[in-house]
């Protein structure tokens, strides 16, 4: 499985989308669009230029989202308190430890707008924003206190200098790292694998010891654990309040943002479940009233587990990862769920047992647990 490296994960610690689109000018207060508040249709709203939403974080929910990150901070003694600004993606730029947050998260009209554009909002519940949050909040600390340059930080995680890839192909079974945001985005880039071990151990409910005994990834935590007990009293190594492309500088139009975004995500899911997922959903015109079959299996996927485990008993791991691919690529088909839901979801779930015992029949000559 190979996957792109900003698929179904925040970008990282480097901002280099749109850079042709950003002004120098400093931001300034804006007056929200009207478009904003108002039933004016998505075509209206891809004119509009991104500076010109007159967005902001202030009076929003991504503010109280905000303050509960920095109450998880206090509540583990950390001194270190992340500023955040409204970007065009999920980001924490390299030498500044803030947090960009994707603009349309910051107004329900346009997080239709990016539903209807990519069929997901990534961070649009307060679960998910908060896992994210988390796990930003670890590249920022990681910038704030410049620990990519110890050298325990380096034999544990590797060298931030490396190469951030295009793609990357993750071992869903691996125990070295944690498993936090989907897609295994650990094992994306030395930072990601700090990141994300960092958001595992900043959970309000700190089970980390417990989920990953017997793990190598437990070494991880462990020095996350050390190295906070470190620092938390310390005053950061760099202050800087920069605020990388915000929104008030970015000129590019909503509809060449999404343009950009599309062929960004362009490689997708893997077709080799295509056939087998025609069988139980279709993307006939007779069907277009009927609701996204990747939808009907997201709102389903605890029962499906629990079906899947009642059947198989096999790992989890594997599980997620064969499930993820089929939810996604039946999103990218637009298949949509005809007939009765119940018997579709039982023969999914067998359908989904078949594949993950396949999955793991090919992999386990190569899995390393």
């Amino acid at each position: 499985m190979i996957l792109t490296r900003n698929r179904g994960g925040p970008v990282a610690s480097r901002s280099s989308l749109y850079r042709a689109h950003r002004s120098i000018a400093r931001p300034t207060t804006a007056r929200r669009h009207p478009a904003l508040s108002t039933h004016r249709s998505d075509e209206e709203l891809l004119q509009l230029r991104m500076c010109d939403l007159g967005l902001m974080l202030r009076g929003t929910w991504l503010e109280d989202c905000m303050d509960s990150l920095r109450v998880e901070l206090v509540q583990r003694n950390i001194r270190f308190r992340p500023h955040a600004w409204l970007s065009h993606d999920w980001f924490s730029p390299e030498g500044v430890p803030g947090i960009a947050i994707p603009f349309y998260l910051a107004h329900p009209r346009l997080m239709r707008l990016e539903r209807r554009q990519m069929q997901e909002v990534e961070g649009g519940s307060r679960e998910d924003c908060m896992r994210i949050l988390r796990h930003e909040c670890g590249h920022a600390i990681q910038h704030a206190y410049q620990l990519q340059r110890r050298r325990r930080y380096q034999q544990l995680f590797g060298k931030s200098s490396q190469t951030y890839p295009d793609s990357y192909r993750p071992n869903p079974a691996s125990r070295r790292y944690v498993q936090h945001l989907r897609l295994y985005y650990a094992q994306s880039h030395p930072d990601e694998d700090f990141a994300e071990t960092f958001a595992v151990w900043l959970q309000p409910r700190p089970v980390w010891r417990r989920r990953y005994h017997g793990w190598p990834a437990l070494n991880k935590l462990e020095y996350v654990d050390q190295l906070m007990e470190e620092v938390r009293e310390k005053s950061p190594l760099v202050f800087s309040r920069k605020q990388v492309d915000a929104l008030s500088s970015l000129k590019m139009t909503l509809r060449d943002y999404y343009a950009e975004k599309h062929e960004r995500y362009g490689q997708g899911y893997p077709d080799i479940y295509d056939r087998d997922l025609m069988r139980l959903f279709s993307n006939d015109a007779k069907f277009r009233d009927r609701e996204l079959a990747s939808k009907v299996l997201r709102r389903h996927r605890s029962q499906i587990r629990r079906l899947f485990t009642r059947k198989t008993g096999e790992y989890q791991i594997a599980l997620e990862h064969v499930l993820n691919d089929m939810i996604g690529r039946c999103r990218e088909l637009k298949l949509r769920a005809g007939g009765s839901e119940r018997k579709l979801l039982r023969e999914f779930a067998l359908l989904l047992t078949s594949k993950t015992r396949l999955f793991l029949s090919r992999r386990s000559k190569r899995i390393a647990l």
